[in-house]
């Protein structure tokens, strides 16, 4: 899942410019999410990588890191490769 962290961070870099986003690092308690840039990297996270986040994906610790997207994806497309 790297080239998934990589376009997950290069995605981040170009929303928010000045900061060398870690995979570790919480974007929300950084301060980086307001409601709308959430939606904005869900539509992201659908569009690029061809998956549906549904509403009971929507929690918190799917989305507050770059490691936590990654496996949230592996999850999502392990779901999408069984149907």
């Amino acid at each position: 899942m790297k080239e998934a962290k990589d376009k997950i961070k290069k995605f981040l870099t170009q929303s928010f410019g000045e900061h060398e986003f870690q995979e570790g690092e919480d974007i929300f308690s950084l301060g980086f999410v307001n409601s709308m840039f959430a939606m904005q990297l869900v539509l992201f996270l659908e569009k690029e990588f061809q998956i549906t986040i549904e509403n009971e994906d929507l929690e918190i610790e799917n989305f507050s890191t770059i490691n936590a997207m990654s496996s949230f994806l592996e999850k999502k497309l392990a779901i999408s490769a069984q149907n």
